[in-house]
């Protein structure tokens, strides 16, 4: 039995992963996400791997985060260099792994009390 209130309860959670959805605090989303742990859920607007940018990475810089968990879908893949260095200049450190290793990775860091972004794209097969 848990006898303490959570401090952390606020935060953003992943509650569910799957083909083609992603599910933070039971609310489904069907298309790729930025969740700020603390923040608002806004729609990451890419639509594949393929078509990552740069300045998908750069608005992620705005949100100063301590860290940016990147996950590409089922499957781990690894943007060109170049395309990370708005966060690389930003001097804010990034992980990039599979989409359902990024929601689990996010909620035990949240858990934590760190202030965590994630970049996620969601993608049916």
């Amino acid at each position: 039995m848990k006898l303490q209130s959570d401090p952390h309860s606020g935060a953003n959670a992943i509650t569910g992963y799957g083909n083609g959805y992603v599910e933070i605090n039971q609310i489904p989303y069907d298309h790729a996400v930025i969740l700020k742990s603390d923040g608002a859920i806004s729609e990451w607007p890419v639509k594949s791997f393929e078509e990552l940018e740069a300045g998908h990475f750069a608005q992620m810089v705005d949100f100063k985060p301590e860290l940016v968990l990147i996950g590409t879908g089922s499957r781990q893949r690894f943007p060109k260099p170049e395309l990370l260095n708005p966060l690389i200049t930003a001097k804010i450190g990034f992980e990039i792994m599979d989409s359902q290793a990024a929601c689990r990775t996010y909620n035990i860091l949240v858990g934590e009390g760190r202030q965590v972004l994630l970049a996620l794209l969601v993608e049916s097969h």
